[in-house]
């Protein structure tokens, strides 16, 4: 058999108008993400009354949506252009690392723990969500996770890959790239099946444990208006993790027979894509804080152009 050392990823095939007018929309959408995220940085890290353990999980997300969505949609371009692209395998797994190294979930539960401890233990949070535990839950979580995903890119490494050198995909994603393998795939999912559970199943659990809490305590509040003001300040986190594991459940743990390729791999955009266009949004304009240092940010800038 003729070994293969490099793939051709497909991604969305169609005629030369339909991929123009995908390209430009990927390109609005990919300048919109990270400018949106980048403001969201900022706000977090100029705003004296950001400087909470909250928003510096949230400044944490849009540093991970950023790196994410600039792994996937710059080779996603060129392959549009080109109307397919190769890479070789050892790329495409270097690729497969980094993608998984920022697709970590270490925002999403710490903000609902963080959400947990403020409303369900408020006199001990000054003493729990200290600054320096925020940053070393942070650098535990991205280290765990640099960890448990090289272990399974060296494993990968080692498989032989002497079928068809075709992707019908966009971006190197493990259930294509085990299908291409002519080695025993066996032990790589196993070792997915052990990995998931630490970084999928393991903050899924955390979340949901912390705002069943989280309801029980605002329904034990008398009053409505108290409820919701409670409510709010974790109404916009919420939101975004349910559409984020929505998008994700879509992809990985409904069954995917009957469905088209190319059903897939929009499926797949939306978690890659959707999540972390939206993200912004949702923080910004569900967030009375950060709307107001939005408009004291510009204002500043206002200001500093006024004076030139």
């Amino acid at each position: 058999m003729t070994m293969v050392t490099e793939f051709l990823l497909l991604g969305f095939q169609g005629g030369q108008i339909l991929r123009i007018f995908m390209f430009c929309l990927l390109l609005v959408v990919y300048c919109e993400t990270v400018c949106g995220n980048l403001l969201i940085i900022t706000l977090v890290s100029t705003t004296r009354n950001l400087h909470t353990p909250m928003y510096f999980f949230i400044s944490q997300l849009s540093v991970s949506d950023i790196l994410l969505i600039t792994d996937i949609v710059p080779n996603l371009l060129y392959i549009l252009l080109n109307n397919g692209a190769s890479m070789c395998i050892i790329l495409h797994l270097s690729t497969l690392n980094f993608s998984c190294q920022i697709f970590d979930h270490s925002s999403s539960f710490l903000m609902s723990y963080d959400r947990y401890v403020a409303i369900c233990n408020p006199l001990h949070y000054s003493s729990i969500m200290t600054s320096g535990h925020c940053v070393k839950f942070i650098c535990l979580c991205w280290a765990v996770s640099f960890a448990l995903v090289l272990i399974y890119v060296v494993t990968t490494s080692t498989l032989r890959f002497c079928k068809p050198n075709i992707l019908d995909h966009f971006f190197c994603d493990y259930i294509p790239l085990l299908e291409n393998s002519c080695s025993d795939t066996l032990i790589v999912k196993i070792e997915v099946g052990f990995v998931s559970i630490p970084v999928v199943i393991m903050p899924i659990i955390i979340i949901i444990a912390s705002y069943t809490n989280i309801i029980v305590t605002i329904l034990r509040i008398p009053s409505s208006s108290g409820r919701q003001k409670t409510f709010s300040t974790c109404s916009s986190h919420l939101i975004v993790v349910s559409i984020y594991y929505w998008t994700l459940f879509s992809v990985y743990v409904v069954p995917t027979k009957g469905l088209s390729s190319n059903t897939n791999k929009v499926l797949s955009l939306l978690y890659t894509m959707f999540t972390p266009v939206i993200n912004p949004f949702i923080y910004s304009l569900r967030n009375k804080d950060i709307m107001k240092a939005l408009k004291l940010f510009f204002l500043r800038g206002n200001k500093m152009i006024d004076f030139d």
